[in-house]
């Protein structure tokens, strides 16, 4: 099923102002483990010719990615995803794995799936077998989260947005990081058929702008300079 997703750049003034607005009307995620929210860090894959860079920059339709994420810097809960993106309308297929079978991927090796196009590990051993996939970069950043069931809506507040080239490092804790040098914060809101209209109207601000905005193109782009 496909989400829409849409991505607004923000600055200090409005993330705080938009978030004190959400956090007055909407539950915090529950996932999120406190109230200053939770970290991510996702390791992000990309074939030899770097084509999911390129299908980015270049504005291709449809495209996808590819990445495991951890959270709060630990490695009891690794996630496994695809994200397949048409227009602003995402779909993300996404699995558990284990710590040995994220070491397998960042070495360009298979691991076990189940042959269906659902799994994420059968697309990841795939591109591994048939385009050479391999870790490129680390993201991380802070976030907030926030949701609304009607319309199955998320509302999302992302801060310090870095990246790291230490792709063999990932799941360690001394890793080092290089910030971007802008657009290091930025609202995503995402929902199924339909947003309410209140909601709507809290996220306005008069200013802001929706934004083709991809942490994985600006953090490759950082780490290249």
């Amino acid at each position: 099923m496909y989400r829409v997703e849409d991505k607004y750049n923000c600055t200090d003034a409005q993330l705080a102002m938009l978030q004190a607005r959400m956090e007055a009307v909407l539950r915090p995620d529950v996932n999120e483990g406190g109230p200053e929210g939770y970290r991510i860090t996702s390791l992000y894959f990309d074939d030899f010719t770097d084509s999911c860079l390129r299908d980015t920059t270049d504005g291709v339709n449809r495209r996808s990615k590819y990445r495991i994420r951890i959270y709060n810097d630990s490695l009891d809960v690794i996630k496994l995803e695809v994200k397949t993106k048409r227009d602003n309308r995402i779909s993300k297929s996404a699995r558990t794995i284990t710590k040995a079978q994220m070491e397998c991927l960042m070495r360009g090796e298979c691991i076990e799936d189940d042959a269906s196009a659902k799994d994420p590990a059968t697309l990841f051993n795939l591109a591994v077998r048939t385009q050479g996939l391999r870790p490129k970069v680390i993201v991380a950043y802070e976030r907030k989260a926030y949701v609304y069931g009607p319309g199955n809506v998320r509302i999302t507040f992302d801060r310090n947005v870095r990246a790291s080239s230490m792709v063999e490092a990932f799941g360690e804790k001394n890793i080092s990081y290089d910030f971007l040098r802008e657009y290091d914060k930025v609202l995503e809101v995402k929902y199924d058929e339909f947003i309410p209209d209140f909601l709507l109207q809290l996220l306005e601000t008069g200013s802001m702008r929706q934004t083709a905005y991809s942490k994985y193109q600006l953090c490759r782009e950082c780490v290249a300079l």
